[in-house]
């Protein structure tokens, strides 16, 4: 997680200082003055407001140390969606009160606030309806457990609606037998929440979190486009129910680590990339599919299956040939916990 953390003044200096230590930072992550930069070690700005577009879009998580009008007003002009934008914690600087001020569940915030006054023996001060109320939060969870929404509007729902009942809960993975307050099994109802990679709706109106665990192998032609592979993935995971949303990762061959159209697919999908030798595809154990023609130009003969497998483990579609691309799919193991 990248730390950006702001100080104003003597005290918050110091207490910035000890944070740094605390969450085994360097001095540089924190953003002061030149009076404060050149006493502690940190980095120097002239103005904190001007450069903080930047450190807004490149920080997990933003820590004022100070009085939390200081951090609104810095931050309102960068603020865009709770989906993306950064945790933002304010802490006063006697040490005293740790706030999540923004982001607290999907960026994390609340969870960093609590850690945070944890370490310093502050007191952590979260606002959020559902965690007042010691209720299910369907977006934290979904945050903490590497799970996409599929709406934000029907997140709001049940975070509206779990505060007064309990609602239903389904899932392609085994529930456990306790659940969080505000949970209840059911695979009916109008409001409900299911949990699972497959395009599922069993309520009037379902939320789907979907685990972000399955690895697409990939193998294409030279100069493919990222739409080309894009509308294969989409068509090969269609195909199956699957939300192209669970996607986490992209693997191919190494001789393809700098194809344009792949790297380009996986920045849209949102996926990580991971590239192999011929030595270690072939070396992977299982029966693939084989071709001649690929194995004499790259060295092995299936790219796409041997790869999703030494990336993501179990393969769920094999080698499925579209035009100029070879898609095949894996999964990792996972379980739902709360």
């Amino acid at each position: 997680m990248t730390y950006s953390i702001f100080c104003y003044s003597d005290s918050g200096s110091v207490l910035a200082e000890k944070l740094c230590g605390l969450l085994g930072l360097g001095l540089e992550r924190v953003h002061s003055t030149a009076k404060f930069a050149d006493r502690y070690g940190f980095t120097a700005h002239e103005s904190i407001s001007r450069d903080m577009g930047t450190l807004f879009r490149e920080s997990d998580a933003l820590v004022f140390i100070g009085a939390a009008g200081i951090a609104v007003r810095t931050i309102a002009p960068y603020i865009i969606s709770k989906v993306s934008d950064p945790a933002v914690i304010v802490i006063d600087d006697r040490g005293r009160f740790v706030i999540s001020l923004l982001s607290g569940h999907i960026g994390g915030a609340n969870g960093i606030a609590k850690s945070i006054a944890d370490l310093i023996g502050a007191e952590a001060v979260v606002t959020t309806a559902t965690d007042g109320a010691g209720r299910f939060s369907c977006d934290a969870w979904a945050s903490a457990h590497g799970c996409a929404i599929s709406s934000m509007k029907i997140a709001k729902d049940v975070s509206a609606a779990i505060l007064t009942r309990d609602i239903p809960v389904s899932s392609e993975f085994d529930l456990p037998e306790q659940l969080p307050a505000g949970l209840v099994k059911g695979t009916d109802g109008e409001l409900g929440i299911y949990i699972g990679i497959k395009k599922k709706e069993p309520y009037a109106e379902t939320l789907r979190l979907i685990p972000r665990i399955v690895t697409l192998g990939i193998g294409c032609r030279r100069g493919v486009s990222s739409e080309e592979i894009i509308n294969a993935v989409r068509s090969v995971l269609g195909d199956r129910g699957i939300d192209v949303r669970a996607v986490c990762r992209i693997a191919s061959i190494d001789v393809k680590k700098n194809e344009e159209g792949l790297l380009e697919a996986a920045e849209k999908l949102g996926a990580d990339t991971e590239f192999y030798t011929a030595e270690e595809l072939n070396a992977v154990p299982g029966e693939f599919e084989e071709s001649e023609f690929v194995k004499k130009t790259v060295g092995t003969g299936n790219v796409c299956e041997r790869a999703a497998t030494l990336a993501g483990g179990k393969i769920i579609i094999k080698k499925t040939a579209m035009t100029g691309v070879t898609v095949a799919a894996s999964i990792k193991d996972w379980r739902t916990e709360f």
